[in-house]
């Protein structure tokens, strides 16, 4: 049976040389550590972890994957 789990990442690097000072980069992913059994509630805990947390400058969203 398939589980999925959670991570966090951004999605842009500082670069002083790049337009606004941000050159894009998907960073190294950090692991939540939170398994769910379907691609649906793992899609729900990212929403509104997205939804509830400010991204800051460098964009960081949580996002899923199998496992």
């Amino acid at each position: 049976m398939t589980k999925y789990t959670t991570f966090t990442r951004t999605w842009w690097k500082e670069n002083k040389s790049w337009p606004n000072g941000l050159e894009p980069c998907s960073g190294t992913k950090h692991y939540t550590k939170q398994y769910y059994d379907t691609a649906d509630e793992a899609r729900e805990a990212c929403e509104e972890y997205n939804r509830t947390h400010n991204p800051g400058r460098l964009s960081r969203k949580m996002e899923f994957e199998s496992c």
